[in-house]
């Protein structure tokens, strides 16, 4: 079997995670296994190609949005993480966690906000919604977690305008654990709303 290291098994893994990058954007996708199979496809493959990881995707992602996304991708992160925040106000008695591309800086356009909340009971997220009226639904997310269980996360989402959120509640004994992230299958990283505020903050001038 051919070493991982191959020079030339590493430029078709880099060749592959340019592909499955522009799988994942031009169909407004996020599954990192579908986008394999169809750059695959696209680049006339056979399924025994090592593959690209994850991360390598995601970081082919971020610099194809570099190259190419220009101000628009810029300007609908931006509205996408004023919508987390405005989001992370109002349900602040659930300490929310912003997560996922919008935090990674990965976002395309068609990305859902996805913060992750704190309570005894799903349904105490709902009361707020209501109380806020906000029309929603009922959603729910399979998730592996620190444990090395999958765990059904139950939620809601809304549309702030036209951007898509996504509440995960976390109660119970999900509460205590962490969800691995699909890009490395480490702890994902979650952000709380002063993190979130930085990212917002105007990048300083020359001094």
């Amino acid at each position: 079997m051919r070493s991982r290291g191959n020079p030339r098994d590493l430029q078709t893994r880099h060749s592959l995670a340019r592909e499955a990058a522009r799988v994942m954007l031009d169909g407004g996708i996020r599954d990192f296994a579908l986008a394999k199979r169809k750059a695959l496809e696209r680049l006339h493959l056979p399924p025994a190609t090592p593959l690209p990881r994850n991360r390598e995707i995601e970081q082919a992602l971020l610099e194809y949005q570099r190259l190419f996304g220009g101000a628009e991708q810029a300007h609908r992160l931006r509205e996408q993480r004023e919508a987390a925040v405005a989001a992370m106000h109002e349900f602040a008695a659930f300490d929310p966690r912003l997560v996922g591309p919008v935090l990674s800086g990965s976002a395309d356009r068609n990305c859902t906000v996805c913060l992750h909340l704190f309570a005894d009971a799903a349904e105490e997220v709902e009361w707020r919604l209501l109380d806020l009226g906000i029309p929603h639904r009922n959603t729910e997310q399979r998730l592996r977690m620190s444990t090395g269980e999958f765990e059904r996360v139950p939620g809601f989402g809304f549309l702030a305008a036209d951007i898509p959120v996504e509440l995960l509640v976390f109660s119970g004994r999900t509460r205590r654990h962490t969800p691995l992230s699909p890009v490395d299958g480490k702890a994902m990283r979650r952000a709380a709303l002063a993190e979130v505020n930085r990212l917002l903050a105007p990048a300083p001038g020359p001094g």
